[in-house]
């Protein structure tokens, strides 16, 4: 299990590399068109943008969501339980915010399990029951465990600054969809059924945020479509020009691989 984890974690730090050094390789090569001066500016731009994408993934995600650090003293009830599944997964103690908005969701984001955090909307808090809810927390600490975080942060960065030029936005987020794998969520899902023991509480969360999410979905603003990678179900419209954006597989799929898991047989 440790080695199939320390392969998990440098494959995607691999991923990070690769997600940067494509698109720096491209504007590099964009600049030596116009000689040393291109190739120079090419790369302070690569060094700016490039440092941008590793430092502030995490800081896109939490503003785009408008979500606030928490403690014991504002949600104590939450950090308990965050802090129970922590224990359980073997990782260190992220911070914890919430969202004020009544979606349902969740992300956990981080370079490192040292300095990862957990955002919860208000409407997860509302509508998860506390195995559901302890659920959805030890899938996202199956992420920082494996150090899925460290990828989708920097295609959350990324995409976030190509989506001010709206040709780049596209391409950027068709390289972040490569570069974020579906099977993450798969593999984070069996992580939490393991960690928490109960596949059906999972399935039971998923289920409630796909209809949460159909009902009510996140504004397509750009910090809340760059953030979508990092999500426990896609908070975008999955037709027309948003399928690009999305990087998650389908939930059906999903809650029926938790199912098998649980011993239903279809």
């Amino acid at each position: 299990m440790l080695k199939i984890h320390v392969c998990r974690a440098w494959r995607n730090q691999l991923r990070a590399v690769v997600l940067l050094a494509v698109p720096a390789s491209v504007l590099v090569l964009g600049g030596s068109i116009f000689g040393p001066v291109g190739i120079s500016v090419a790369l302070v731009l690569v060094v700016v943008f490039g440092g941008y994408a590793w430092v502030r993934g995490v800081a896109v995600a939490v503003r785009a969501m408008h979500a606030y650090p928490v403690g014991e003293a504002e949600q104590p009830e939450l950090c308990r339980i965050v802090r129970d599944v922590t224990t359980r997964s073997r990782v260190p103690m992220p911070r914890v915010y919430v969202s004020p908005t009544p979606a349902v969701n969740a992300f956990a984001a981080g370079r490192h399990p040292d300095h990862a955090v957990i955002c919860l909307t208000q409407g997860a808090l509302d509508q998860l029951d506390v195995d559901e809810l302890r659920s959805v927390i030890g899938h996202e600490l199956a992420h920082i465990r494996h150090r899925d975080t460290v990828p989708a942060c920097v295609a959350v960065a990324l995409t976030r600054v190509a989506m001010a030029i709206p040709p780049a936005g596209v391409l950027m987020a068709a390289w972040a969809r490569l570069a974020v794998s579906e099977s993450r969520e798969f593999e984070a899902d069996r992580e939490a059924a393991r960690v928490i023991g109960e596949p059906l509480a999972l399935a039971r969360a998923l289920r409630k945020l796909d209809a949460a999410g159909r009902a009510l979905v996140l504004p397509t603003e750009p910090g809340v479509v760059a953030a979508s990678h990092l999500m426990i179900t896609s908070p975008l419209r999955s037709t027309g020009y948003w399928r690009l954006f999305r990087s998650h597989p389908s939930t059906a799929e999903r809650i029926a691989r938790l199912e098998h898991l649980a011993g239903y047989r279809r």
